[in-house]
């Protein structure tokens, strides 16, 4: 199972080591949900100025916020299906904010790593259609986000 992911970092406060981590955890993350080999996601992180303004402009919240997910695979209502395309799927673009990830780690009193591991498999999940604005999908989302995590170590 192979997931291509492109890292941006334009904090620059991201340790290699702390990318190459998030890699395996979506790898894994993309095996127990059984996504296509191949399949290509972006990771970029940020800052809260830059994540404020794309809260505003694409969700119209004018505040920053931790984490965002653009799937590319969901078909709107004025596309078009391509039946033959043999292309590994485009997921989309997760964007997570540095400043907002300590800040929540500190909070929560958990490890940098685990706020950032948590808001890679939250946007992964978005990406793959998982939602959380009811309860029910709450529950199932939350539950999936901690069974990834834990199997693959990085717990509270």
């Amino acid at each position: 199972m192979t997931i291509h992911i492109d890292f941006l970092d334009e904090t620059n406060e991201v340790t290699a080591e702390q990318i190459e981590t998030i890699e395996r955890l979506l790898a894994e993350a993309a095996a127990l949900e059984n996504v296509p080999d191949g399949a290509e996601v972006s990771v970029t992180f940020v800052d809260n100025e830059r994540i404020r303004a794309m809260n505003r402009d694409y969700r119209g919240k004018d505040a920053p916020t931790d984490v965002l997910s653009f799937a590319l695979e969901e078909e709107g209502e004025e596309e078009v299906h391509i039946v033959g395309a043999d292309m590994p799927p485009v997921l989309g673009d997760i964007v997570i904010s540095i400043p907002k990830a300590k800040e929540q780690a500190a909070a929560y009193g958990h490890s940098f790593m685990r706020e950032l591991g948590f808001l890679a498999v939250h946007g992964f999940l978005h990406l793959l259609g998982y939602d959380h604005g009811t309860e029910e999908e709450e529950r199932v989302m939350f539950a999936k986000q901690e069974d990834i995590l834990t199997r693959f170590g990085l717990t509270r």
